[in-house]
């Protein structure tokens, strides 16, 4: 990733460029990152499914300013962290929701960022940390978005529970994109993954969640939970490109069909 990318990156979350490569660093562009760029399924309807490569991946959130969901945000955001000077490995995991994996063992892409201890950084999965977790630790971290516990588990893995549930299996070892290419191949094209039930749209905000299913907006702020239905396309568009951030080119189409 040259300068000039990682500038219109920045650009795109609204960051600059850290005077220093600690963990304050990382966790303000972790925070801008989660909040500026949506986790949807919605833009494998923009045009034809692409590959998982550097190019695409860049093209797709930075210069057509759309969201993705683990390998594309994961991925795209490793690249970034990699371009400023951080010590960056992907990682998989294995989502424990019991939701439909795909073919291979890992479901899921994430990224361990390295200082004096390691740090788990996951921008992928739509409703996860507002900060870097420690890895390493084995108490309960406290975040924005609930309480968070990283278990050792057998052969180095870990699982990492959310507000007292098991969320994910992580192998912390090192991963290249092409590792995750088969599984997010099936996520994008099989009608047995959940991405492909419903088009589904997050973003976290500041005291709650914007969350777009079909045609339904939900709104979290504190405890409160409102919704709205948008039964045009064209106001459907407009709350897409108001709420979000993003500029579709159509409609999400119905979920694929077995």
């Amino acid at each position: 990733m040259d300068d000039e990318t990682v500038d219109a990156y920045l650009e795109r979350i609204g960051a600059k460029r850290p005077e220093r490569l600690d963990p304050a660093a990382l966790r303000e562009l972790h925070e801008r990152h989660l909040l500026s760029v949506p986790f949807e399924n919605i833009s494998r309807t923009e045009r034809s499914p692409f590959d998982l490569v550097e190019a695409e991946l860049v093209d797709k959130i930075v210069h057509r300013r759309l969201g993705g969901f683990c390998y594309e945000l994961n991925g795209t955001f490793g690249l970034l962290l990699r371009a400023l000077g951080f010590d960056v490995t992907m990682c998989a995991g294995r989502v424990l929701l019991g939701t439909e994996s795909g073919p291979v063992e890992w479901d899921h892409l994430c990224l361990r960022v390295d200082f004096d201890e390691p740090y788990l950084v996951d921008i992928g999965l739509g409703w996860f940390s507002r900060h870097p977790l420690r890895l390493n630790s084995t108490e309960v971290q406290t975040d924005a978005a609930g309480e968070f516990l990283i278990e050792p588990s057998e052969n180095g893995e870990r699982i990492v529970h959310h507000n007292g549930k098991p969320l994910y299996r992580l192998w912390p070892q090192a991963r290249e994109l092409e590792d995750f290419r088969e599984s997010w191949w099936w996520h994008q094209t099989s009608p047995e993954s959940h991405f492909t039930q419903e088009s589904t749209c997050w973003l976290p905000t500041q005291d709650g969640r914007l969350l777009m299913l079909g045609n339904q907006l939900v709104c979290q702020k504190g405890d409160q939970w409102t919704d709205e239905f948008f039964n045009d396309d064209e106001s459907l568009l407009a709350a897409y490109r108001q709420y979000f951030g993003l500029e579709l080119e159509r409609v999400p189409p119905p979920a694929v069909q077995s």
